[in-house]
């Protein structure tokens, strides 16, 4: 059977949509590797993670893939999209930092300082700062990223730290020219709005690393809200949270899940902190997110609005029933209904809910 085109995929799947940030779920521990991969609606990686092998090393002066490569990674496409039918691959290129095995050291496209040393990248080491000023460097990433979406294995690619500067701004359109204007790029903007890419770019990739404020949630409902409205379609924003205490602190998945599914039509993610010894990223499967909601039938309405006319959360309507998304410097939302919903949270079938600030929940219909 043929997949479906790339904007089908997008606006077909049901809700809520889940996606996977290079690391896997790894829990629960009985559902197999694939499976549970197949479970994301929208999984990013490097092109090696989809059976990709670049064509030359160091791998920073590839433009493109071994045939053998693609044809193995063709063949995993084909079986993850017979699992999930609508999901969505996209494939990390490098441009701001690589490992040093990227490029030969004294190589011209590494980023130095005044005294000619490579700069690094991160504080977890290892990987140097690339100099994507470098317009020659540009065509390159942009060659790469072409490459990866004329395998056929990849809808698009994705771009770390992503900001609204001058060279970023240059980097996105000789990445829009090379892929063309159907592929998808997807930008790590965290809780940021770039009005200067928004043209370029499909989706943010929201990692809120910042989360454990109402200043901090109400800005990253401000920057999803401006994302949904403003970026290239199909939209794919992708919002990602990380616990406080544990993977049990399921208030907090749900809120990051609801509030997503209220102002976007995106994907979510709840996942370990990055300071962790254990690879970023790595979550559990939440039975909260296995699909029930079907299709949305409206955007969301806010519940009511605190000082300088900031929400207090918002619901939003589906085929199959009602979410609920209560900030954390909101009181408790009491919510009626003329026939009994039940509860994703708690399992309480009732026409009247009550969502604590902090949380959110999705109300089922019965029958």
């Amino acid at each position: 059977m043929s997949e479906k085109p790339l904007a089908r995929r997008i606006a077909e799947r049901g809700f809520p949509s889940v996606f996977q940030a290079w690391s896997p779920a790894d829990e629960p521990k009985s559902i197999p590797a694939e499976a549970m991969l197949a479970r994301h609606d929208l999984i990013f990686h490097g092109p090696e993670f989809f059976g990709l092998r670049w064509n030359r090393q160091p791998t920073g002066l590839a433009d493109g893939f071994t045939p053998e490569s693609i044809e193995v990674a063709k063949k995993r496409r084909a079986e993850l999209l017979t699992r999930n039918p609508n999901t969505v691959l996209l494939a990390e290129i490098r441009y701001r930092d690589a490992h040093t095995s990227y490029l030969p050291e004294d190589h011209p496209w590494w980023k130095r300082d005044k005294t000619g040393k490579r700069t690094p990248g991160w504080e977890e080491g290892g990987y140097w700062l690339l100099d994507f000023g470098n317009p020659s460097f540009r065509g390159q990433v942009a060659a790469q990223a072409r490459a990866a979406v004329a395998s056929g294995v990849l809808d698009g690619v994705m771009l770390d730290w992503w900001i609204d500067d001058d060279e970023r701004l240059a980097l996105a359109k000789s990445i829009r020219e090379a892929i063309g204007p159907s592929a998808l790029i997807l930008a790590n903007a965290n809780d940021r709005q770039t009005p200067r890419t928004a043209p370029f770019v499909n989706g943010f990739f929201m990692e809120c690393y910042r989360s454990k404020t109402p200043g901090d949630w109400r800005r990253i409902a401000q920057t999803l809200e401006w994302a949904q409205k403003n970026l290239r379609q199909p939209r794919i924003n992708c919002v990602e949270s990380w616990y406080h205490k544990s993977r049990d602190d399921k208030p907090l998945m749900r809120l990051i899940s609801t509030l997503t599914l209220c102002l976007s039509d995106g994907y979510c993610l709840f996942s370990d902190p990055n300071d962790l010894p254990t690879p970023d990223h790595r979550h559990r499967w939440y039975d909260f997110w296995n699909k029930s909601l079907g299709r949305p039938l409206e955007r969301g309405t806010p519940l009511g609005m605190v000082e300088k006319a900031h929400p207090l959360g918002w619901y939003r309507d589906f085929d199959r029933g009602r979410v609920v998304c209560v900030l954390p410097d909101a009181k408790p939302f009491e919510i009626q209904f003329d026939a009994p919903h039940k509860s994703a949270a708690t399992g309480k079938v009732s026409k009247i809910h009550t969502i604590p600030p902090g949380d959110g929940d999705l109300l089922l219909l019965r029958g």
